[in-house]
């Protein structure tokens, strides 16, 4: 396993860093959150036309570049440093890899079409507060030409904006893992109604969508009806990575903006930066940073194994509760220490610490929780039969 940049992955995390840096300033931040989507379409069609960056997992094939997750990490540690306004997490990182993972070629190749056309998709699976494939709560039953769905979904990443849905559901009396089925569905088809759920962090949308007795064809069900569980176990601990990283960047940006901050403020007579205990919080903030960063690159190994079926593909589960936890953590913390570090100011509108604490807050809830993940950890370790990394996603 190889723990350097290529010259090709270190081409496409610069070429992020610059293009972000330039295109997702403060303002246009602020401009976006704002917007009905939650996002510029300029900006998205820059990321698709321009970079090709959602292309990244997408077979060559098709005209993707056919790289991995470690290429695709480097680019959402970019967009947690910049805050990127985009639907690259919903679209790149939840819905393409539960489209490739549980499709046949011949049945998701239009849809991924679509998606390298520019068009925009999200993965719904959330109808309550519970673990993994648990939260899964949609119903469907089978009839004489195809499928019938009913049910809601919370928290969907852009899932009012998507052009396109994913949406997971169970047969009646399953529990678990068990009798669950992926759906893909164009956004606009009738009996499908979404509205856009306001939350803490206004850099992401999240949505809701409801479906009832929505009539699908027998080929909207990607694989075979009833044994998609595992393939969405996975999609989680594989958008769990994109996460983790995303949250690693940020806790590098916060840590950037503190330090920059404390070398321009005074107090009797010299900058913040020199005195002991701003260095201490300094200090810990990088190394919370470096470690995480260490956990969330190793994942990203272990998942560029398991999407391409690698040896080592069984240990995404553990990979993936290290990365949560500590990345996490770091984001949040490094976070809330920025913001203590920026005195009063910290929290004023006019700074951008606070969007980050709040991009931190809802992203440790997402995908499972710091201690959710501890907990799936030792679980595993302990060879318990308890939740794993996927289950608490």
């Amino acid at each position: 396993m190889e723990f350097r940049f290529t010259e090709e992955q270190q081409m496409i995390r610069d070429t992020a860093e610059s293009f972000f840096a330039d295109c997702s300033t403060s303002a246009a931040v602020r401009e976006a959150m704002v917007t009905e989507t939650g996002y510029s379409p300029q900006l998205w069609q820059q990321i698709c036309n321009d970079l090709y960056l959602h292309a990244i997992t997408l077979p060559e094939a098709l005209g993707g570049m056919g790289l991995g997750y470690v290429e695709l990490v480097s680019v959402m540690e970019q967009m947690g440093r910049y805050l990127v306004c985009a639907p690259y997490f919903s679209t790149v990182c939840q819905a393409l890899p539960a489209l490739q993972l549980a499709g046949s070629e011949a049945q998701v190749t239009p849809w991924l079409e679509r998606v390298l056309a520019g068009e925009t998709a999200a993965l719904a699976w959330i109808g309550h507060e519970q673990p993994g494939c648990d939260a899964v709560t949609a119903r469907f039953i089978e009839t004489d030409d195809g499928y019938c769905l009913t049910g809601d979904y919370q928290l969907v990443v852009d899932g009012h904006s998507a052009d396109m849905l994913v949406l997971a559901a169970r047969r009646e009396g399953s529990s678990g893992r068990d009798g669950i089925s992926l759906f893909v569905v164009d956004a606009a088809t009738a009996g499908i109604e979404r509205h856009w759920t306001p939350t803490l962090d206004q850099t992401r949308h999240l949505g809701t969508v409801r479906v009832d007795t929505l009539q699908l064809p027998a080929n909207a069900c990607l694989g075979e009806a009833g044994h998609s569980g595992a393939v969405l176990e996975q999609v989680l601990q594989l958008a769990t990575v994109a996460l983790a990283a995303e949250q690693m960047g940020a806790a590098q940006q916060v840590q950037d903006l503190a330090v920059a901050y404390t070398k321009e403020r005074e107090q009797f007579g010299r900058p913040v930066a020199g005195f002991q205990a701003i260095k201490h919080k300094a200090a810990d903030m990088m190394l919370r940073t470096e470690v995480s960063r260490s956990a969330c690159y190793y994942a990203a190994c272990i998942a560029d194994e398991a999407w391409r079926g690698g040896t080592l593909a069984a240990e995404l589960p553990e990979a993936v509760a290290i990365a949560k936890s500590y990345c996490s953590d770091a984001c949040l913390r490094n976070a809330g220490e920025a913001l203590q570090m920026h005195g009063g100011v910290g929290f004023t509108w006019e700074y951008d610490v606070h969007l980050y604490f709040k991009r931190a807050k809802s992203s440790e809830l997402m995908l499972g929780s710091a201690s959710e993940h501890r907990e799936a950890l030792a679980a595993l370790l302990l060879d318990q039969e308890k939740p794993t990394a996927g289950d608490v996603a």
